[in-house]
């Protein structure tokens, strides 16, 4: 069996700090890229529901002019009997019968002026939706504009960055697999605490590189000596020397 390599203090340094610059490249492509990856999944969901409501308000139209429609046969039907009747008026035998035919001919138009009514109604209703749907479809024609010009605009920046981007990826993974677990924790754990991403910093102008809390010389020299993993009493992050952080390079 192979021995387990026991990394010093200067190469798990190397390693974190390798990984914090590639993760901290990869920021940058995020950064670029900005709030446009939100901005297209709200605008497509945004569109779907406009699309929705645009097909139930013409599902609701035909429904309304179907009932016209019925409106409509239901006025033929009442003007035939009208008519039979009118002629039946002609035949009566007596006041009996002719009260009796004229009280059908009475309905028959009141159920022709009820259907008018309705008919007039429903038209009403099919104008107020007809607006409803003008302005759905102006809607989704606005926010399909704005989709387009976002979608645009992601894709040249992924188009720009991809190549790059696969690459940090690959590296990144494979400098995670080179970082000791217990340091890969702390230093996710850390990286998530801060909006920048930065876990590991070096000391600059005397001071931390994440924070700017002044770094006192006796610490300065312990953190050049890679003794021991040195963090910031202030912010928690790790720190590592100018030297060490000008000689980790990526690519």
């Amino acid at each position: 069996m192979a021995p387990v390599k026991d990394f010093s203090i200067e190469e798990r340094l190397s390693s974190v700090l390798r990984l914090q610059k590639i993760d901290s490249k990869l920021d940058e492509i995020r950064i670029l890229k900005g709030e446009l990856p939100m901005e297209v999944a709200d605008l497509e969901d945004e569109i779907a529901g406009l699309r929705a409501r645009q097909l139930r308000i013409e599902e609701e139209i035909n429904g309304v002019n179907e009932f016209i429609e019925q409106r409509k046969n239901a006025i033929k039907d009442s003007e035939a009997l009208v008519k039979k009747y009118e002629k039946q008026s002609e035949n009566v035998k007596n006041n009996r019968e002719f009260e009796a035919v004229n009280k059908e001919i009475e309905m028959q138009q009141l159920e022709v002026k009820l259907a008018e009514k309705h008919i007039k109604d429903a038209q009403e209703e099919i104008a107020e939706k007809a607006l409803s749907l003008e302005k759905a479809k102006k809607n989704i024609e606005v926010k399909e504009g704005v989709l387009q010009t976002k979608k645009g605009e992601l894709e040249k920046i992924i188009a720009a960055n991809e190549k790059e981007e696969k690459q940090l990826n690959k590296e990144a993974a494979e400098a995670k697999a080179s970082v000791e677990a217990r340091l890969l924790m702390s230093y996710e754990k850390i990286r998530g605490n801060y909006r920048n991403g930065l876990a590991v910093v070096p000391v600059e102008r005397d001071a931390c590189g994440g924070c700017f809390n002044a770094i006192p010389p006796q610490k300065q020299s312990e953190i050049r000596q890679h003794k021991k993993i040195m963090i910031c009493e202030n912010c928690g992050r790790i720190l590592v020397d100018e030297e060490l952080n000008n000689k980790v390079t990526l690519g």
